[in-house]
């Protein structure tokens, strides 16, 4: 019987319970962000260093030289494109391995450790290479169309209506497209547990062989889907809510950070923009603990055993028992008396004896008739 419990509530205590996850997933995006952005800075560097405008960058934020900076940056290729192409694959590669074992970790409840997080992630990676696939071949072409009503919509609203309303009219189109892609995410994430809980599971043995693990991702869909339609609008409603929070604390801390580029020193504005993001990705690690919490309430249920066919013993052949030496009486074996001399007279070769008459003899007339009883 499936539970109903907090999402909210018990997905923050399930986060906080594996926070060394969440914790190794922040320092290893800050070490691949410091890692990758190395050729950014020696660049920046090397312009700012040797110009007579970077003097306003140490003592006051000058926008102009922001903005020509950047200009100048645009200009051909650089080390620094090289290293942010080669970034994506290395950042895939680590989120294919920490977010399968993070999810291993919350469902059954191992301590969070990076080894044990990256083994899980080994086990499950192809399978949420595979699930990410499915996620995008279904998710653009409903975004794409979802875009393209949108630019539809704006082109109205601006020949139709000015100011704030025409500014509300197309705000409201972008946040009808990122509900419907928050529904998408919501439901390929419980794709992304169920396929865990389903390499929990032991296929029954068959013909004596042991059972293994289920790796089909394709049993995951359809226990995702009901769980997603039973428990959409707290499930939907949490997910909306969390992210929420993650925005706000990314607007808060940015908007200190702001506030603090006049200032001569620069690791207080880099503390709260490290601040935020890492709050930000509290918030995504308690979105995967919510869900998991909903998962384990709706859990798919065990594969059970075909139970062999019962073996119907065969009836013994019935023999015809042997009638014991004893109760066989002897067959008596009568001789022939012996043929006498005056017998033999009587004995003719077959084909000289005449065949006796066909017709029936007369009855002698003084003889009367028998009468029938």
């Amino acid at each position: 019987m499936s539970q109903k419990r907090m999402l909210l509530t018990s997905g923050l205590s399930l986060t906080l319970r594996n926070w060394p996850a969440f914790v190794w997933t922040y320092v290893l995006n800050l070490g691949l962000a410091l890692l990758f952005t190395l050729p950014l800075h020696q660049q920046i560097g090397a312009i700012t260093a040797h110009s007579l405008a970077a003097q306003r960058l140490t003592g006051a934020f000058d926008l102009g030289t922001m903005v020509g900076v950047i200009l100048k940056l645009s200009k051909g290729p650089g080390p620094a494109s090289a290293g942010t192409f080669f970034s994506t694959p290395v950042y895939l590669l680590f989120y294919f391995l920490i977010v399968p074992g993070t999810l291993f970790c919350y469902q059954t409840g191992t301590p969070a450790r990076l080894l044990t997080i990256l083994q899980s992630g080994l086990v499950h990676f192809w399978r949420f290479v595979r699930i990410t696939l499915i996620s995008l071949v279904v998710s653009i072409p409903i975004l794409a169309g979802l875009n393209a009503l949108q630019n539809l919509w704006s082109s109205h609203v601006d020949e139709t209506t000015v100011g704030r309303p025409a500014f509300l009219l197309g705000l409201a189109g972008l946040v009808l497209i990122g509900l419907v892609a928050a529904a998408l995410r919501v439901y390929f994430d419980l794709v992304q547990v169920y396929t865990v809980q389903l390499g929990l599971m032991q296929l029954p043995a068959i013909a004596g062989k042991k059972g293994r693990p289920e790796r089909q991702i394709r049993r995951a869909f359809k226990p995702a889907w009901r769980a997603f339609r039973r428990n959409f609008f707290r499930l939907y409603l949490s997910f909306v809510l969390i992210t929420l929070l993650g925005l706000g604390a990314v607007a808060l801390t940015a908007q200190a950070a702001m506030h603090s580029l006049a200032q001569p020193r620069v690791w207080p504005m880099f503390l709260l923009a490290q601040l935020g993001l890492f709050a930000m990705q509290l918030t995504r690690f308690w979105q995967r603990g919510a869900e998991t919490v909903l998962a384990q309430d709706n859990p798919i249920p065990e594969p059970i055993a075909d139970s062999p066919a019962p073996v119907i013993p065969e009836a013994p052949s019935v023999e015809s028992a042997p009638v014991p030496a004893a109760e066989s009486a002897p067959i008596p074996i009568v001789e022939s008396a012996p043929v006498l001399a005056k017998d033999k007279e009587f004995e003719s070769d077959p084909e000289t004896v005449e065949p006796l008459p066909t017709e029936p003899l007369p009855i002698p007339p003084d003889e009367p008739l028998p009468l029938e009883d």
